[in-house]
């Protein structure tokens, strides 16, 4: 079964930025209802993607991550590949919509 770890601001670097595979991070907050809908939808892509890695990164605990990457509203999910943020979506959607608004189909 498929993980999707979480990542922190100490973390981020080497899980995100220098992985050599696409990674999935999952912008969120446990107080975020819509942000709640997302993750069994995101654990739905990594168990269908595995050559994608799925991450979630709590923006209270990390705010320096979020602020870097302009996150205003959550969920945010942005896909990163070769350390740079390629694409992003804001909002709940379905693990079908988000593989098109990401391109991981």
């Amino acid at each position: 079964m498929a993980e999707v770890a979480v990542v922190t601001d100490d973390t981020f670097q080497q899980e995100v930025l220098d992985a050599t595979n696409k990674v999935v991070v999952d912008f969120w907050a446990p107080w975020c209802g819509p942000c709640k809908a997302v993750g069994p939808e995101i654990k739905r892509l990594a168990e269908k993607h595995s050559d994608v890695a799925f991450v979630k990164l709590n923006v209270d605990d990390a705010p320096n991550v979020a602020a870097k990457y302009n996150v205003m509203s959550i969920p945010t999910i942005g896909l990163f590949e070769g350390g740079n943020l390629v694409t992003s979506t804001v909002g709940a959607k379905s693990a079908e919509q988000l593989e098109k608004a990401l391109g991981i189909i």
